[in-house]
């Protein structure tokens, strides 16, 4: 299909995509990546991060319903405490494969499947130092002797339950021909997934792409084990070498929600599904995740960890589906596809958004006030349009908030006898307040005085009333903020009396000074107009 034949709206674009999707999926029988989810495991060990069992419990139920495969419930012979969380999960959970943690020593392995043996579906994670540099200053043993503990701790756990993972540690700065005869010994003792950790996240995603393809060509059993990979993201390719593994011939990837873990974390769960999920063409490749969970679990963990996801976070962060450029703006709204490869909806999000600010153009901002439900005349439009962009470059972001005072502010049906052309005010506490202003009638005339006050905005009235000489009596005076944050507008909505009736002015601005003088003018404007 040519790139010119594509002219179908968005939403049945991505519906015929996932169709297509879906049928490639059924015609070519596309194999399974399996997805191990160690948030509860690893991504406890991130900085800062701490889980109380009924939250490990309530993340592990929402894992379930994400449709994870395996489910690293934890470390139990690290504490008492981690081992019942293990255990209430396991007894807890149906559906993933409940994972347990262990060194290669008897105590962690023992311990490991007194708390996992409650599951439906337990596995026993077992793991040994692998490079020359952790066995030498950190085990103090021979190489031999950590692959006849490798095989041995392995047989151990083969004992307790048939599904036996195993990792040799810093697999990435291993010998390599070390690394073929630790995995050979590893499986003939037992072991069905084979886990090649990137431990430090050192590895780069052609040479660790490699690595795979060579166990596979290497070790001569590796056909009796799922091959799996954990990466790290110390250099920030954790996603990246995780989907390069995919492509080499992995079939399970280690990953935890928002990426949190050990140090920079580990392969984001969220990008390794959406990778796959959004390039079928490329990986054929797919998961049993429930996508439209995705958002949920990520609110979730972040809640209960502390850890805030990044705005500009794949997936997940607060920009990933916000569109505040102009131009990206303008062919989102002519045609989704322009500017998204996916849906927000597929993750579980409502929508997209549309941030305006002062990069928006006239196409954005009249959608959005066509989706606020106002209906105006191109002239009123582009009256708004303006003050809209002078209040774009004073704060960041326009709120709908922001969008109703531009509107109510600006667009009346007062005719205005007199608008606000400028103002300008000195203050302090050891001066006289001062203000300035010029007027603009109904006929085009400028008119201009200064006078002063008791602060500045009485100062900006009596101004105004050296201009107008309304005659009248100022008997209210509120301003509330229409937004939140430094930068927010203000409201202020004033009442004047004149002969016993009460007219009501409003006016909004993010200089509150400014707003109190466009208060004013409203009121006295609606006043004329009865007279």
């Amino acid at each position: 299909m040519g790139d010119e034949e594509i002219s179908v709206g968005s939403d049945v674009f991505f519906t015929f995509y996932s169709l297509l999707s879906t049928s490639y999926f059924q015609e070519n029988k596309m194999e399974k990546i399996y997805i191990f989810d160690t948030t509860l495991r690893d991504g406890e060990q991130s900085p800062g991060a701490s889980l109380e069992i009924k939250e490990k419990l309530e993340i592990a139920k929402q894992l379930a319903r994400l449709q994870v495969d395996i489910i690293e419930a934890g470390f139990p012979i690290s504490s008492p405490g981690d081992f019942e969380s293990v255990r209430l999960i396991a007894q807890t959970i149906e559906g993933p494969t409940i994972c347990a943690l262990a060194r290669a020593r008897k105590g962690d392995i023992d311990r490991a499947w007194e708390a996992i043996s409650g599951a439906k579906k337990p596995r026993i994670h077992t793991f040994i130092s692998a490079s020359n540099i952790q066995i030498e200053h950190q085990l103090h043993k021979s190489p031999a002797e950590v692959i006849e503990i490798a095989k041995e701790m392995v047989a151990l756990a083969k004992s307790y339950t048939d599904d036996v993972e195993f990792s040799p540690m810093d697999a990435t700065r291993a010998d390599v021909e070390y690394l073929y005869e630790m995995i050979e010994a590893a499986i003939s003792a037992g072991a069905t997934t084979i886990n090649i950790p990137d431990t430090v996240g050192y590895t780069i995603p052609e040479e660790f792409g490699n690595l795979i393809k060579n166990i596979i060509a290497n070790v001569p059993n590796i056909s009796k084990a799922i091959l799996s990979v954990h990466c790290h993201n110390d250099l920030g390719l954790s996603t990246a070498n995780s989907l390069a593994a995919i492509r080499a011939g992995v079939r399970q990837i280690e990953c935890t929600i928002n990426g949190i873990g050990e140090r920079a974390g580990n392969a984001s769960l969220e990008e390794i599904v959406m990778g796959i999920k959004t390039r079928p063409d490329f990986f054929r490749l797919k998961t049993n995740v429930d996508t439209t969970q995705i958002y949920k679990t990520s609110k979730m963990v972040s809640h209960y960890t502390g850890i805030p996801v990044q705005p500009n976070k794949a997936i997940v962060g607060a920009n990933a589906f916000a569109h505040e450029s102009g131009i990206h703006q303008d062919g989102f709204l002519k045609e989704r596809t322009t500017y998204e490869i996916m849906t927000p909806q597929s993750i579980g999000l409502p929508s997209s958004k549309i941030v305006l600010g002062k990069l928006s153009g006239r196409h954005a901002f009249k959608h959005r006030l066509e989706e606020l439900g106002y209906e105006i005349s191109e002239n009123e439009f582009e009256k708004a349009f303006e003050v809209f962009k002078k209040t774009a470059d004073k704060k960041k972001e326009i709120t709908d908030s922001d969008i109703e005072a531009i509107i109510n502010d600006e667009i009346s049906i007062v005719e205005e006898s007199y608008s606000l052309d400028s103002l300008e005010v000195w203050c302090g506490n050891k001066i006289t307040p001062t203000a300035k202003i010029k007027l603009i009638t109904s006929k085009g005339q400028i008119l201009e005085t200064e006078s002063a006050g008791s602060g500045p905005v009485d100062a900006s009235y009596e101004a105004i009333d050296k201009i107008v000489n309304p005659n009248c009596k100022l008997v209210e005076f509120a301003v509330q903020s229409v937004t939140g944050g430094m930068d927010a507008m203000g409201e202020v909505t004033i009442r004047i009396e004149k002969e016993g009736r009460i007219f009501v002015g409003r006016g909004a601005d993010t200089d509150i000074i400014v707003a109190s003088a466009k208060a004013y003018l409203n009121a006295i404007n609606r006043l004329m107009q009865t007279k």
